[in-house]
């Protein structure tokens, strides 16, 4: 069976741009078998501190190169030049984060004392899983990583990566970091593969112990079928159709600025970006002449100029399905109320552009409102009040994030603490903060990333009964 070749297409001029040999069905077939070798010898032969000195050293040789980090995610995602320093940025603060917060989980801090009794001493540790299979996405391939890559590694696991083909060289960078760093080989391995077929032959492997998915709900379902033979924990990041509720009280012009800012950065095209917003009757018209004037000083063009706010969505596929969305709403009786601008007419030759568009009249009888659109559409809505706003919140498959935005801090609270999403802002939006839980609700996932509790699904409890020998 010859093996396929992969190639990358950019977003912004529809040129193959990086090509990769895929993995043979033998080469995929030993990789668990070394990652369990691996595995043994790494989580025995290292100390807690050895392995975060490793991390800390890895993210160190990845800040000295953030700069070549980042012109290859423009090229391969197309996110505009001026923002893809700062996800690797992000990405090491992250890490970061995580490599201090790792000893009160991983450590003797980290021990669970049994109740005191004379003769007995009871207790619980955490042991590493074993061989962890990392699939993630190409829109924040850094961030996304980390995730599941630094809890996992400090945990004393050994890993198995597969990127989306979009962004091959995210794995090879790191890969790269952390074996200068002094990772064991093969604590990290990866491999670049596009077909379903081969992945589920990984995925069933009993050398994998515990797999990590980020993507689309239909890809997560994919993995989770696959698994389903079997009894391995699956850890699902999925889609969102994350809403936002704009309370009459606020500043207008300011909340229009945050609301367009977390709707359309990196093109839409982000699990936890504003995809559906409500706005009480009392401000919905000027906020929306508000996003006008916001929308109407943005800049879409070629993500290599450092002017450029707006770049390119990931592919032809996905241009057509924004599009879609768009016509679907404006046939149900939507009005496209995007302003002017020059840029929004006269995009770059050959990439897959689409201009960012606001859409007023806006109802749940449209797939804008209920399907994952990721593009940079800004549907907004009127509602009567605060109880209406929240009962459409919650009238969706998907629960990532929520934002209510108003100067009253207490009724907004309440409100949040009624929306049903795994992670809920007020006046803010868009923020994996590292020290709360990334979870999902619904069908946008299951598991945990960052904070103390995103190193739980790296570990396995163990229970040590320990009685004194009679005297």
């Amino acid at each position: 069976m010859s093996v396929e070749t992969l190639t990358t297409i950019s977003p912004s001029t529809n040129a193959p741009v990086v090509t990769r040999p895929g993995v043979s069905s033998e080469e995929l077939a030993r990789l668990p078998e070394i990652g369990q070798a691996a595995f043994r010898s790494f989580s025995q032969s290292t100390t807690l501190k050895q392995r975060q000195k490793i991390v800390t050293r890895a993210l160190e040789i990845l800040d000295k190169k953030k700069d070549v980090l980042a012109r290859e995610l423009t090229e391969q995602m197309g996110r505009p030049i001026r923002y893809t320093g700062a996800e690797i940025a992000t990405a090491i603060k992250r890490g970061t984060y995580m490599n201090k917060e790792a000893p009160s989980v991983l450590g003797e801090e980290g021990i669970v004392n049994g109740e005191a009794e004379k003769g007995f001493r009871r207790f619980i540790k955490r042991q590493p899983v074993g061989v962890v299979l990392i699939i993630f996405a190409w829109n924040y391939p850094y961030l996304i990583l980390v995730n599941s890559l630094i809890p996992a590694i400090l945990a004393g696991n050994a890993v198995l990566l597969k990127p989306s083909p979009q962004t091959p060289t995210v794995v090879e960078q790191v890969a790269s970091a952390f074996l200068e760093a002094g990772l064991p080989k093969d604590v990290i391995q990866y491999f670049h593969c596009g077909s379903l077929t081969q992945l589920e032959v990984i995925i069933r492997s009993p050398q994998v112990n515990h797999i990590c998915f980020t993507g689309s709900v239909a890809g997560g379902l994919a993995v989770q079928k696959a698994a389903s033979d079997r009894i391995v924990n699956v850890g699902l990041e999925l889609g969102g159709k994350d809403p936002a509720y704009v309370r009459g009280d606020v500043d207008v012009a300011w909340a229009a600025e945050e609301i367009v800012d977390g709707a359309i950065f990196n093109s839409g095209q982000s699990c936890c970006a504003i995809e559906r917003v409500y706005v009480h009757e009392s401000i919905y018209d000027s906020f929306v002449e508000e996003v006008k004037k916001v929308l109407s000083n943005y800049r879409i063009g070629d993500p290599f100029d450092e002017k450029t706010q707006i770049g390119p969505v990931i592919s032809k596929r996905a241009k057509e399905t924004v599009l879609a969305h768009i016509a679907d709403a404006i046939k149900k009786g939507a009005k496209d109320e995007t302003p002017a601008n020059e840029t929004f007419e006269n995009f770059p030759p050959n990439g897959n552009y689409v201009k960012p568009t606001l859409l007023t009249g806006v109802t749940h009888d449209m797939i804008v409102m209920t399907e994952e659109t990721f593009g940079p559409v800004i549907p907004v809505m009127k509602v009567k009040n605060d109880e209406e706003a929240v009962k459409l919140m919650n009238d969706s498959e998907f629960g990532l994030t929520a934002s209510v935005w108003s100067k009253d801090l207490a009724t907004a609270e309440k409100l949040i603490e009624n929306v049903e999403a795994g992670t809920v802002f007020i006046n803010r939006s868009d923020y994996p903060s590292p020290d709360l839980a990334w979870t999902g609700w619904k069908n946008s996932g299951r598991g945990v990333t960052l904070s103390k509790f995103g190193f739980e699904q790296f570990v396995k409890l163990k229970s040590f009964h320990l009685k004194d020998y009679p005297k």
